[in-house]
């Protein structure tokens, strides 16, 4: 469904609004699951919301702004790439067209819309970064947050292979569905986790099942100049009060480990934990170990203080 947040038409999926997925939603704890880079709400494995859902969450998965089914920007320009990151490389910090804080913001407006006072904030990738600026704009209302595959954007932290940043930076052959699908299915042959690798018929139905939804690369542009240009966010992630879980694929080839570790050690009391064999996606048995820890860092962060 669509609401109204931060001024702008943001697409949600809400198990509340099932009550047959969900009867008891209302009342229960939310947790606000945010997407990476370019990426829609579908891409969150079904498993996980349902687990979460089954322990007894309420869940909210937003798309983001320029991308999927929310509002997109192509009155601002489509970005070039190559420039902001000649710029990125040179120390020199590019012109963005909106900030992650902007999307943090989208976040915030989603749970306003939504009645959701606070919320457990959980995001991926560009997800996990966005879901840190929630938590160091609004701490009284981020129960916990939990940064999966996501950095803190320090400088000096080891960056993706050539082949890797090559590989995301390609474009398809064409916008037929098919040319986009094999231009995704390469991409996370790339990327992706090396001990538990997709099969490829499954792998290609779920990427599918995202292209047929929506396949923006503009707005994927403009996410990618809001994270070159979000320079200030680790310094001020030592203002982050909420409980923290920092989830990193040890294997990730896009986003290494190191990023998961710096991001750690700069919030006070966050835990980091990794996945063996894990890259940059979400198979199913990373899933499941990530779910392992998950749930009992959601539950513990909704307990009230000890006396």
């Amino acid at each position: 469904m669509k609401i109204r947040a931060n001024g702008i038409t943001i697409e949600v999926e809400d198990s509340a609004a099932d009550p047959a997925l969900d009867a008891g939603a209302p009342s229960r704890p939310v947790v606000l699951l945010i997407m990476g880079l370019g990426m829609q709400l579908v891409a969150w494995p079904g498993e996980l919301v349902q687990a979460l859902v089954d322990a007894g969450f309420r869940v909210i998965r937003m798309d983001n702004r320029d991308a999927g089914l929310s509002q997109s920007f192509d009155h601002l320009g489509t970005p070039s790439l190559l420039w902001a990151g000649l710029q990125h490389k040179l120390g020199l910090v590019p012109r963005a067209p909106y900030t992650l804080t902007d999307m943090a913001a989208d976040a915030l407006g989603v749970l306003d819309a939504l009645g959701v006072e606070r919320a457990h904030v959980v995001g991926a990738s560009m997800g996990g970064m966005v879901a840190q600026r929630v938590a160091i704009a609004a701490p009284r209302r981020t129960l916990s947050l939990t940064s999966i595959m996501s950095s803190s954007g320090a400088k000096g932290l080891p960056q993706a292979r050539p082949e890797v940043v090559r590989a995301l930076l390609r474009r398809p052959a064409s916008r037929q569905p098919q040319a986009v699908v094999d231009h995704f299915v390469q991409l996370f042959r790339v990327i992706g986790s090396p001990a538990y690798p997709t099969p490829e018929p499954e792998l290609r139905a779920r990427i599918l099942e995202g292209v047929q939804r929506s396949f923006h690369p503009a707005g994927t542009a403009r996410q990618m100049l809001a994270i070159l240009a979000d320079v200030t966010r680790a310094a001020q992630l030592a203002r982050i009060s909420s409980p923290t879980l920092v989830l990193h694929g040890r294997a990730d080839p896009l986003v290494p480990y190191a990023h998961g570790e710096d991001t750690a050690r700069r919030i006070a009391g966050a835990r980091l934990v990794g996945i063996d064999g894990m890259g940059h996606d979400l198979p199913p048995e990373p899933v499941a170990q990530m779910l392992g820890v998950l749930i009992p860092h959601l539950q513990a962060a909704g307990q009230p203080a000890a006396a």
